[in-house]
């Protein structure tokens, strides 16, 4: 039906920027989880911004993952594989078969813009070897700014951010530990990306909110954290799993919530 086609996420999903390795960012905590000298699998690896650093820096090998036919150009320059795939392909796996086991998968800030997030990461489950990990990177939906939003009665999609109209997906904490579960995963490990409502796109309105609202949306003692990064393991293999309800909430960059 005319008007009804799904949007072209090859199109939409076009983000490129450089990485801090050393800031306080989802893609430096994700690069600092996936470890050195590891055979990667990088989901949704956009331009490579993550990708060089891994292969130049960390001396990963790197197999890409990606749908923008202009970023798979560029991540020819970095990863060792590219394959131009959509992960909606319910069959996204079997041009990986050649590929053998990896030890850590990553998907950094791409379940989101997923139909089926959960069975795409139990495909990602099956991709790792023995003692492999998974590595995700998540907006958080119940930052402050987003109930900020509803409380206003406007769920207002943006270019990129928590709200970005290429978001279909949304998760809160209770969300993640499910998505992981699901997938027959435990974390292990985890950082928070820390971002005050003034120092994110919601500024201007959460400005607008009366001092008592911003108090009582405040009062959620994860209300500012704006994006999870999480590093996971078949449940099997691990004995004692983080619980993301009980990680210090820190501002401090070199001292964000940690897990051995």
């Amino acid at each position: 039906m005319q008007g009804s086609e799904a949007p072209d996420l090859s199109v939409l999903m076009n983000y490129e920027y450089e990485l801090d390795p050393a800031g306080d960012n989802a893609l430096a905590y994700v690069l600092e989880l996936a470890g050195s000298h590891k055979k990667i699998l990088e989901a949704g690896a956009g331009a490579g911004m993550i990708t060089k650093h891994l292969v130049k820096t960390k001396g990963c090998d790197v197999v890409a993952l990606e749908i923008n036919p202009a970023s798979v150009e560029k991540l020819k320059s970095y990863a060792g594989r590219v394959y131009a795939l959509d992960l909606n392909d319910s069959n996204w796996t079997k041009s990986l078969e050649s590929e053998g086991k990896f030890d850590t998968i990553i998907a950094a800030d791409v379940l989101e813009h997923l139909y089926d997030p959960w069975t795409v990461l139990r495909s990602m489950r099956r991709l790792l070897n023995e003692a492999g990990t998974i590595v995700l990177s998540l907006p958080h939906a119940a930052h402050c700014t987003i109930m900020s939003c509803l409380f206003e009665e406007d769920f207002h999609y943006g270019e990129w951010g928590l709200l970005d109209k290429t978001h279909i997906r949304f998760f809160g904490l209770h969300n993640i530990h499910s998505l992981h579960a699901s997938a027959g995963l435990a974390i292990t490990d985890a950082r928070f990306v820390m971002r005050r409502p003034e120092e994110t796109e919601f500024a201007e309105r959460w400005a607008r909110l009366p001092l008592n609202v911003q108090a009582a949306l405040s009062s959620n003692p994860h209300g500012h954290v704006y994006q999870v990064v999480t590093r996971a393991r078949p449940i099997e293999n691990v004995s004692a799993p983080v619980n993301l309800f009980e990680a210090s909430v820190r501002w401090n960059p070199s001292a964000h919530a940690s897990f051995s």
